[in-house]
């Protein structure tokens, strides 16, 4: 009986050694034809991400997902977060729910992260932008359709549209009412993004483009906000200037200061300097709706309009014939002549980046 012991020990020892000898040293491409599966767990080992993605790609779609979310993940810890996007608009984005959070997670470190707000950032936005509507996409024909997960990314698509269509319009410098304005629109998105940080940019473009009342209150707030996060809570804030709008007053206290300390200090100065303009008026302005012009919920009727694609605002109504306006599958309504007068404004032949964005709009508005 011990004898026996000792030869099963041996060899469950010789299988150990064979099997490294074989991880290490024999060919994978051989194995490839052997065990197509192991063979690909050993790419995923020995770090060789493009060879398993290439023999994953030979096998199916699901295969080929399989290890696509292994190399984002991979990504994601690395800090890389633009390639692991990078990564799925090139191979798709599956409407798989193990995925889901690898989707969520790419869009947190995008609209966290410091220097995306200008007209080189618009290919990173536009890749979060397509990664989002290939997912939405997909959704509506899953059995997620129409669940709080599909209303979560269509959300999220929305977001990354604006941002994208922002940079592109930073880049020609007669569109920057039109970078403002998407600035603010992002305002009523404050529950997913960092609010610090976008109302620092709202109120720092409405500031250049010369709407002081607007800039005031927004940096005001962002003051406020930046006082919190150093407090560690919300609970002081004041949400008297935000009545009555679509600004959510319930949003989560960023983790981290995201706005350097002099740019802070410079704000600081700017607010307490046009808090002693006679001139100014502290309130937000309202439109013939008796609402905040950026709002799309008028408040003397409760009825929330539909937002335009380009700017974000609130849809103008009753100026002609109705086209449909298609977002990752859910259908809008909007008036033929302002898209077409809004699509024509936008145009600039001379900028690659406009002309890529107009042709997105009129893709999902065909």
């Amino acid at each position: 009986m011990g004898l026996r012991r000792q030869a099963c020990t041996r060899n469950y020892l010789l299988f150990v050694i064979l099997s490294v000898c074989a991880r290490t040293f024999f060919p994978l491409f051989q194995l490839v034809g052997v065990d197509v599966m192991a063979a690909l767990d050993m790419y995923v080992e020995r770090e060789q991400w493009e060879k398993c993605l290439e023999t994953a790609a030979k096998q199916n779609y699901k295969v080929l997902h399989k290890y696509v979310a292994l190399y984002a993940t991979h990504l994601i810890q690395e800090g890389s977060w633009d390639k692991a996007v990078a990564l799925y608009v090139q191979h798709g984005t599956p409407a798989n729910s193990q995925n889901f959070n690898i989707y969520k997670r790419l869009f947190v470190e995008m609209v966290n992260v410091a220097g995306m707000n200008n007209a080189e950032a618009y290919s990173s936005w536009a890749d979060l932008r397509d990664l989002l509507f290939n997912l939405c996409e997909n959704l509506v024909k899953s059995s997620d359709a129409n669940t709080p997960a599909h209303e979560e990314f269509e959300t999220m698509l929305l977001v990354s549209h604006y941002y994208a269509t922002r940079a592109a319009a930073q880049s020609i410098k007669q569109l920057d009412t039109v970078a403002a304005k998407l600035s603010i629109s992002l305002l009523r998105h404050t529950d997913i993004i960092p609010a610090d940080k976008a109302f620092y940019e709202a109120g720092t473009a409405a500031k250049e483009v010369g709407w002081e009342n607007m800039a005031f209150i927004f940096l005001n707030r962002f003051l406020d906000l930046t006082d919190a996060i150093e407090e560690g809570s919300l609970y002081a804030l004041d949400h008297s200037d935000f009545q009555y709008t679509d600004i959510p007053y319930e949003v989560p206290l960023p983790a981290k200061q995201h706005v350097a300390e002099e740019q802070r200090e410079e704000i600081r100065d700017w607010v307490l300097t046009m808090s002693m303009d006679q001139r100014l008026e502290q309130v937000l302005p309202r439109d013939e709706r008796d609402t905040y012009e950026a709002s799309l919920v008028a408040v003397s009727t409760g009825v929330r309009s539909l937002p335009c694609l380009i700017t974000g605002e609130e849809r103008a109504e009753g100026l002609g014939a109705e086209t449909k306006l298609r977002v990752a599958g859910r259908v809008a309504l909007e008036q033929k002549p302002v898209l077409e007068r809004a699509l024509s404004a936008f145009d600039h032949p001379a900028d690659e980046l406009v002309l890529e964005a107009q042709n997105y709009i009129s893709e999902v508005s065909a």
